[in-house]
């Protein structure tokens, strides 16, 4: 079992992790699983592979928690897996919705437009 260096994160609600390199090295491992269900030209899946694997070779080479916490740069790292949990909750509902696949109907006009409406100085 790891050793815990610490007492607390200082985050209200959020547990000290007793074995965050195992945790996280199973979340990654579940979100790239989810993803490679995906066509390869998914935006999604490209971008999400990317970071993911991206962490989880910074979980691979850094077994110093305080190195890893820098070499990932996005908080501590039961931040870390609090982020990666929400990232398999997200890859599992993509691929419920699918957005790579082709509208069922048009898209109406101007939905892309930026700003999405035009304000009008009232008329005095």
């Amino acid at each position: 079992m790891a050793k815990i260096i610490k007492a607390s994160t200082g985050l209200t609600g959020l547990a000290v992790s007793t074995n965050p390199h195992h945790t996280l090295g199973a979340l990654y491992g579940k979100i790239l699983r989810a993803v490679a269900k995906m066509p390869q030209e998914a935006s999604y899946r490209k971008y999400t592979e990317q970071l993911v694997k991206q962490r989880a070779d910074a979980v691979a080479n850094n077994k110093d928690i305080t190195a890893l916490e820098k070499a990932v740069g996005c908080g501590q790292v039961e931040e870390l897996i609090v982020q990666a949990e929400n990232e398999l909750i997200l890859a599992r509902k993509m691929l419920g919705w699918k957005p790579w696949e082709k509208l069922s109907q048009a898209a109406p006009a101007k939905q892309w437009d930026w700003p999405p409406a035009q304000i009008l100085e009232p008329k005095v």
